[in-house]
């Protein structure tokens, strides 16, 4: 959460832990807050491109942290991550 509002993204990450509607996030600005070489390292990890692991992760992302909140605690961000990672090795079996 401190890498959204660091990149000025607050209220998209905010929207994903409250009860309202989620905000969309593009894969442009997952780049952005996770940097090109955790988008790499999560690509690499599940044996697609980074670009795709960008797009998935936009997809993905909001619905795990609303998933993961529904109290509006923000879990720990090893614990999102890792579940990020093993999601996108999901979609690289997939594909």
């Amino acid at each position: 959460m401190q890498s959204f509002h660091d990149k000025g993204l607050s209220a998209v990450a905010s929207s994903w832990v409250g009860n309202g509607e989620n905000q969309p996030i593009s894969a442009d600005q997952v780049h952005q807050v996770l940097g090109s070489e955790q988008v790499q390292a999560l690509a690499a990890k599940a044996g697609i491109s980074p670009d795709m692991a960008s797009s998935a992760i936009a997809q993905l992302l909001p619905r795990i942290v609303n998933h993961l909140t529904p109290s509006g605690e923000v879990p720990a961000h090893d614990n999102v991550m890792e579940m990020v990672g093993g999601l996108l090795q999901n979609l690289g079996k997939a594909s």
